[in-house]
């Protein structure tokens, strides 16, 4: 299985979280990800859908 990255072009580290304002990965989370295996991507993306729904829910804007 091929899991394809959640990159969506919108590269901006916030400072203050140490996550991508687009995807939501941390830099290690990012640079990892070509090396990582399908167990670990649907880690990192387990962990992206969680940053999602708790920036949703302390009603921060999606980018």
């Amino acid at each position: 299985m091929s899991i394809p990255s959640p990159c969506i072009n919108v590269c901006r580290m916030d400072a203050e979280r140490h996550l991508c304002e687009g995807c939501l990965r941390t830099i290690p989370e990012i640079t990892g990800w070509s090396r990582a295996d399908d167990a670990e991507r649907l880690r990192i993306l387990a962990a992206v859908a969680e940053r999602r729904a708790a920036r949703a829910s302390a009603g921060e804007g999606a980018q």
